[in-house]
């Protein structure tokens, strides 16, 4: 599991890491589709890791249930 976890979260640093930067080239340039890429790049950043968070709070609350009715 702590691999897995490490994993995940190195590729979420990735992505996150090239969103900001089509973030920054949104910010920079001056295309129709600019204000809908920086719109969609900002959503992205805050949603993926919060979304992130609750798949890893999930992933707990199951694994532990099923831990629980095995032990039984």
């Amino acid at each position: 599991m702590k691999k897995t976890k490490q994993t995940l979260a190195i590729l979420m640093i990735v992505f996150l890491v090239g969103l900001y930067i089509v973030t920054l080239i949104a910010a920079i340039t001056s295309t129709p589709a600019t204000a809908g890429l920086f719109k969609a790049s900002l959503f992205a950043t805050m949603v993926l890791p919060i979304m992130f968070y609750i798949y890893q709070m999930i992933y707990k609350t199951f694994k532990k249930n099923n831990e629980d009715e095995n032990k039984k």
